[in-house]
């Protein structure tokens, strides 16, 4: 087998280029020890020249022999990479144009380069501005262009998402993703295609781990009412883990995303998913009930003191106790005190039965019996957390 590989070796660095790449191709495709034993040999950079060259068909076998050679092997990977194989593969995408149109083989072959390379961390930040992104998500977004028209390769859009997944998982490049104007968009409104919902929602679950990416998704028409939508796919769990862990970011993050969300009728949804949703869906909806339930305690408490007039003012510094108020404020009523307490009760008691009548409209729409009465899990709900941790 050895001296096999190396004559495959020989024959793709001197005399026959052509059927030494397509022997590599078919030797590392499913041989884990052969793709390491070639790339030792030195196949890796005779390899990376063929995309140079001429002959469109030798190119196409060059890159498939390249990515055959780097599965599951990080080894090939970085040494693919540091040959200078993607911006040869970037430039194979131009040189290849018919009538301004980009091979559509070749883009496949480079794109499915792309998905292996990137899953490796180091190759992620080189890949990332390399170009390829604004080359992924062009290529993307015209590919479900032309979907419409029955043009289209499911597994090319696939591993053009996988790909972008896999640059995604690094934060700086996630920037060069949201600048391009058309992308955050795309992807909003491409949920509900539910061939690709789980991969979209796993790399918008990457972009809003960025401030810049958080105002992006929140700056998209109707954003927040689509992944309220996806909360009520009882059919599909895993994107309503990935909705709710998004949702659970941007309003962990920003006041003003609560706000929308609240307007969007996401509560009725989250309190139907701490019943029906999976364990993880579970606690993500909690977890964000929890914090709208604070707000919104405090819009109502906020209401009621500013109504009390001018006699109730913030402190210029430090904490300042109702004994001290009352001593420096004779024209203060002591029985304010007690009044902004009963609000706070108030305001409570209205919290808690708004969740208590809701949880038994979802349970009647469950089956469960008619006495269902919430557990002290779904009470907590109300309590006022200061936590601003993401456990999950």
């Amino acid at each position: 087998m050895l001296e096999e590989l190396k004559q495959v070796v020989k024959r793709l660095q001197y005399d026959d280029v052509v059927g030494g790449a397509k022997d590599v191709r078919r030797l590392a495709k499913e041989d884990s020890g052969a793709r390491c034993t070639l790339a030792l040999l030195g196949a890796i950079p005779p390899l990376v020249a063929v995309l140079d060259s001429g002959d469109l068909d030798l190119r196409i076998n060059g890159l498939y022999a390249l990515l055959n050679l780097c599965i599951g092997n990080d080894t090939n990977k970085a040494a693919i990479v540091k040959a200078g194989a993607v911006h040869k593969m970037l430039d194979l995408i131009k040189c290849d144009e018919v009538d301004g149109e980009p091979n559509p083989d070749v883009c496949a072959a480079v794109i499915a380069n792309f998905l292996g390379l990137t899953a490796l961390d180091s190759n992620k930040p080189i890949i990332g501005s390399s170009g390829a992104i604004n080359f992924l998500v062009k290529f993307l977004v015209k590919m479900f262009k032309n979907s419409v028209k029955g043009e289209v390769n499911s597994q090319v859009i696939q591993d053009c998402l996988r790909a972008l997944y896999n640059l995604s998982l690094l934060p700086s490049n996630v920037l060069p993703m949201i600048e391009i104007d058309e992308f955050v968009p795309f992807l909003m409104a491409t949920l509900g295609d539910m061939e690709v919902s789980d991969r979209i929602l796993s790399i918008l679950s990457n972009v809003v781990s960025t401030p810049e990416g958080r105002k992006a998704v929140s700056g998209v028409h109707d954003s927040f009412q689509i992944l309220v939508d996806v909360l009520n796919w009882s059919d599909s769990p895993a994107c309503q883990e990935q909705a709710t862990y998004i949702l659970m970011v941007m309003a962990h993050k920003s006041y003003r995303d609560r706000v929308v969300m609240i307007e969007s009728g996401v509560t009725s949804s989250l309190l139907e998913l701490t019943l029906l949703g999976s364990t993880l869906a579970q606690k993500r909806a909690s977890r964000i009930l929890e914090i709208l339930s604070v707000d919104k305690g405090k819009q109502v408490s906020e209401t009621f003191v500013g109504s009390l007039g001018a006699n109730v003012s913030a402190p210029l510094c430090g904490s300042v106790d109702s004994r001290s108020l009352r001593s420096t404020d004779p024209t203060k009523d002591p029985d304010d005190d007690n009044m902004i307490s009963d609000e706070s009760k108030a305001v409570k008691n209205l919290v808690q039965q708004s969740l208590h009548s809701n949880m038994r409209r979802i349970a009647k729409r469950a089956n469960l019996p008619q006495d269902f009465v919430p557990s002290e899990h779904f009470r907590s709900l109300t309590s006022m957390s200061t936590s601003k941790s993401l456990p999950f």
